[in-house]
C-alpha cells in the first residue's frame, strides 16, 4: 500500500474590529436581536450605494505588512455572483484579480523545526448573513452580521503545508499575529475568525497533486485539526478502493468527528466576477502604507525575542507567554512591578491560569491584577510568606480581588520567624519519628529528611521558613 501525504491550503476568514460594517453605518457588533442591525445598503435594496470603510483597509494593509506581503497600490473591488439565502444581494462585494496583500510568508515551528508558509494574498470584502436550521424543514436568516468587514488570507499554491499539525500552527500563529496587531478579536467561538482548509492527498514521493475538498468554516484549532486527519484518511480509502474523490465543500460534525457533503464546489468562472461599479479602485500610496508601518505594535516573534533576552525567561516559557497579547501584557507588568519574572511567569502560567480555566476567565478580566500579583511575588521573596502559604493566598486573592498583604495580615500568614518556635516543632516531629530518624542517621536514607520538613510545614500551618526548617533539622541530626 503506498504511503500518501496531505497536502493542505488554507483559506482563513478574519472578521475586523471596526466600528461600522464595511460598506454603511450600521453597528459592528456580535449577536443582538437578528436583523435589528441592518439597512438599506447591508440588505441590497435597490439603488442603495456602498461607502467604503477606511479603517477597514487600514486593517487589511496593516495584516498585509505584518504578513510580509507586498501591498498592490491599485487594488480595486469586485462584484462575486452567487444566490444563498444569507446573501441579499445576490453578490458579494470582494476583491478579485488586484488584492491589497500579496506574496507574503510567516514561519511557524512543529516538533522544534520552522517552516516558512507562504500566502498568495490578503484581501477585503464583506460577510455574509447567518443561517439558522431549525427542527422540521424551517431556517431562519439574521442580517446582523451581513456587511460586516471580512479579510480572507490564502495560502499560495500549490501550498506548503503537509500536516494537520502543520495547519494548527499555522492557524494559532496567524490568530496570534492578529491579535496582535489589533484587527480582529480572534474569537472562534464567535466566528471572528474562520477556517476553510482545502485538503487533498498525494504518494510520497510525486509532486502530482490530487483532487481537493474544503472543509468548510471549522472554529477551533481542534476541528482544523481533526477534519483534516479525517479528510486525509477518508481520500486515502478511496484511492485505495479504487473510487473517485469528487471535488466538493463538505462540513464537519465534531460530535461524530466526521466530515459530510454539503455541495460541488463552485470554480473561481461560476461566481462571474466583475468590477464593483459602484466604487472606485484604491490609491493606497507610499505616505498611506508608511503611516500604518510606523503604527505598527511589536510583533509576536519580535516580542518573544525581547521577553527572553530582557527577562531571562526560556523559550517554552516565552512561548506559552506570547500565545495571548493580553496574557504577554499581564506578565510584563507583573514582572516589572515584582522585579522577578521568572517567579512571576510560574505563577500566572500555573495557579492563576487553573483558576482562569476553571472559571473559563480571560486573564484581561483577571480578578487578581498584575499589581497583586507582582505584591504576592515580593511577599515570598522577602520572606513574609511561604511559598506554600502562597498556594492557599492565590485562591483567597482570586475570590475576593483583595491585596495579599491586607490578606495575609487578617489571616495571621505571616512567616513564622520564631526560631525558637520552629526549633520546638522540629523537636517533637523528631521524637514522634524514631524510625525515620533511625533511617536517615544509621542507613544514610537522607531522601527520608523529606518526610520530617514536610510535618514540621504541616505542625506550622505552612508559616514555617523552609530554610529554617530544613537548616535546624539538619543541625540536630547531626548533633
Amino acid at each position: 500500500m503506498p504511503e500518501y501525504e496531505p497536502v493542505v491550503g488554507m483559506e482563513c476568514h478574519a472578521e475586523l474590529l471596526t466600528n461600522s460594517k464595511m460598506f454603511c453605518g450600521c453597528k459592528n457588533e456580535f449577536g443582538g436581536e437578528p436583523n435589528t442591525r441592518c439597512c438599506p445598503i447591508c440588505l441590497g435594496m435597490p439603488g442603495a450605494l456602498p461607502v467604503m470603510n477606511r479603517e477597514a483597509v487600514n486593517h487589511v494593509i496593516r495584516t498585509a505588512l505584518a504578513l510580509n506581503c507586498e501591498i498592490t497600490r491599485d487594488a480595486k473591488f469586485d462584484r462575486k455572483n452567487y444566490f444563498y439565502p444569507d446573501l441579499p444581494k445576490g453578490y458579494q462585494i470582494s476583491e478579485y484579480d488586484k488584492p491589497i496583500g500579496v506574496k507574503g510568508w510567516l514561519d511557524i515551528e512543529v516538533d522544534g523545526q520552522v517552516k516558512r508558509i507562504h500566502i498568495r494574498r490578503v484581501h477585503l470584502e464583506e460577510d455574509t448573513g447567518k443561517l439558522f436550521h431549525v427542527a422540521g424543514d424551517e431556517s431562519f436568516v439574521d442580517l446582523n452580521r451581513s456587511g460586516v468587514p471580512l479579510m480572507e488570507i490564502v495560502t499560495e499554491f500549490p501550498p506548503d503545508i503537509h500536516s494537520a499539525d502543520e495547519a494548527r500552527a499555522y492557524l494559532m500563529k496567524l490568530r496570534t499575529i492578529l491579535t496582535f496587531i489589533g484587527v480582529c478579536d480572534g474569537k472562534m467561538e464567535e466566528g471572528s475568525l474562520r477556517c476553510e482548509p482545502n485538503v487533498s492527498i498525494r504518494e510520497i514521493g510525486t509532486h502530482i497533486l490530487g483532487t481537493k475538498t474544503e472543509i468548510k468554516n471549522l472554529n477551533s484549532f481542534r476541528a482544523v485539526q481533526k477534519g483534516i486527519e479525517f479528510e486525509v484518511e477518508r481520500q486515502a480509502e478511496l484511492t485505495e478502493a479504487g473510487e473517485k474523490i469528487v471535488q466538493e465543500t463538505r462540513g464537519w460534525n465534531d460530535a461524530k468527528q466526521i466530515t459530510f457533503s454539503q455541495r460541488s464546489k463552485e470554480g473561481e468562472q461560476e461566481y462571474r466576477y466583475f468590477p464593483e461599479p459602484d466604487l472606485l479602485p484604491l490609491e493606497i500610496s507610499d505616505d498611506w502604507i508608511e503611516q500604518i508601518r510606523l503604527n505598527m505594535p511589536e510583533l509576536p516573534d519580535s516580542r518573544k525575542a525581547r521577553i527572553i533576552s530582557e527577562y531571562g525567561l526560556s523559550a517554552y516559557d516565552a512561548a506559552y507567554l506570547i500565545e495571548e497579547k493580553e496574557l504577554v501584557d499581564f506578565f510584563e507588568e507583573t514582572a516589572k512591578l515584582s522585579g522577578d519574572a521568572k517567579l512571576s511567569a510560574n505563577w500566572i502560567m500555573s495557579d492563576l491560569a487553573r483558576l482562569l480555566n476553571t472559571d473559563n476567565t480571560p486573564i484581561q478580566n483577571s480578578p487578581i491584577s498584575p499589581a497583586h500579583l507582582a505584591e504576592m511575588v515580593k511577599l515570598i521573596n522577602d520572606g513574609t510568606i511561604s511559598g506554600k502559604i502562597a498556594k492557599t493566598l492565590i485562591e483567597e486573592m482570586f475570590t475576593t480581588s483583595i491585596a495579599p498583604g491586607l490578606i495575609v495580615e487578617d489571616k495571621g500568614w505571616k512567616t513564622i520567624k520564631d526560631t525558637g518556635a520552629i526549633e520546638a516543632l522540629v523537636e517533637k516531629v523528631m521524637a514522634d519519628n524514631p524510625a525515620i530518624i533511625s533511617d536517615i542517621k544509621e542507613k544514610g536514607l537522607m531522601q527520608k529528611k523529606g518526610f520530617l520538613v514536610g510535618q514540621v510545614m504541616k505542625a506550622s500551618q505552612g508559616k514555617a521558613d523552609p530554610q529554617d526548617v530544613n537548616r535546624i533539622i539538619d543541625e540536630k541530626l547531626i548533633g
